[in-house]
């Protein structure tokens, strides 16, 4: 998806019978052909395809592509310019490369998993933003930018080896290097950036409905303090964990007393950093949100607009493509 709202053109090879999850959201701007690959007219197909790509992604287990026939060491001799993009959660090499595993599992073993959710019950998985989407589909997503990059240089392709367990890695970079100077903790109750500090958390409020505060800097935790009228004493020692849990309860018997929409009133747009907790079919309509057309209507449904945004090259949502023998018929072999 996000290649396609930047203007590739993308073909998807489905398996007779359907493949993934259907979403006509995410499915944008690609068109899709369904073949066995196994047959001979599969076979052809597919080389012809990656004949003529620029970018190849395949997600199977390692060695799969290449019991097919379409390992990189034949499609990259056929076309040293591709870009052959390998999306998998354990990598390609090490002792589980080969097992089942899915977001929750590679978030697990790299050490996010752990930091995340309520002092003493189970961790609680961030959906599979983590992983799959930040770990995995980011990374790989960069690495076809990077890569392609290079070809403008080298005059070649190259595999890129994208293992959503390296990815979550790299993300928690952060973390593992404040750890050592114990700039920050990773345990569930005296970590200021999952939950733990008073000013770094959501607040239940009158109606039911949740507000989200993250006024880690001293200025604007006053600011918090300030505007929402909460006792001036909650100021001092901000940092102090040992504290953390009794100023927590003060703060969430505050914004018990109003509704969401008036603690909006009071502190949205102030340097309180505060937010509404929305759920997923509210966002559209939140003002912010519909001044910077951050939603848009395409084919009939509300869909993210394509981001990053650019000053000079727009991208836009463009609806399924033709037929995906249509499309591959039109490239240009390198």
């Amino acid at each position: 998806m996000l290649l396609a709202d930047l203007g590739a053109e993308v073909v998807r090879i489905d398996r007779p019978g359907g493949n993934g999850w259907p979403n006509p959201v995410v499915d944008r701007g690609r068109s899709a052909v369904t073949i066995d690959i196994r047959s001979d007219e599969g076979r052809a197909f597919c080389y012809d395809a990656a004949d003529k790509a620029d970018v190849l992604i395949e997600g199977f287990r390692p060695g799969v592509m290449e019991r097919l026939g379409f390992g990189p060491d034949i499609l990259c001799e056929r076309n040293p310019m591709l870009v052959y993009g390998r999306m998998t959660g354990w990598g390609q090499s090490g002792p589980l490369a080969q097992a089942a595993g899915h977001d929750i599992n590679y978030i697990a073993i790299t050490g996010a998993l752990a930091a995340m959710g309520t002092a003493g019950e189970p961790a609680m998985p961030p959906l599979n933003l983590v992983g799959d989407f930040g770990g995995g589909s980011m990374f790989l997503a960069f690495g076809i930018m990077a890569a392609l990059w290079e070809r403008q240089s080298s005059g070649r392709g190259q595999v890129i080896d994208a293992a959503i367990v390296d990815g979550v890695t790299s993300l928690m970079t952060m973390f593992s290097g404040l750890l050592p100077a114990e700039r920050i903790s990773m345990d569930r109750d005296r970590n200021l950036l999952a939950g733990a500090a008073p000013f770094y958390r959501c607040y239940r409020c009158a109606d039911g409905s949740e507000i989200a505060v993250g006024a880690l800097e001293p200025q604007f935790y006053r600011e918090l303090i300030q505007l929402s009228g909460a006792p001036s004493d909650l100021l001092d020692q901000q940092n102090e964990a040992s504290g953390w849990a009794g100023r927590s309860d003060r703060l969430a018997d505050l914004f018990a007393t109003r509704t969401a929409a008036e603690w909006c009133a009071m502190l949205e747009g102030s340097d309180a950093c505060f937010a509404p907790v929305l759920e997923l079919p509210a966002a559209p309509g939140h003002p912010h949100l519909a001044a910077r057309e951050t939603y848009i209507e395409a084919d009939g449904l509300i869909q993210a607009a394509p981001a990053p945004r650019f000053s000079r090259t727009p991208g836009r949502i463009r609806a399924a493509q033709p037929d995906g023998r249509e499309t591959v018929a039109r490239w240009q072999a390198p």
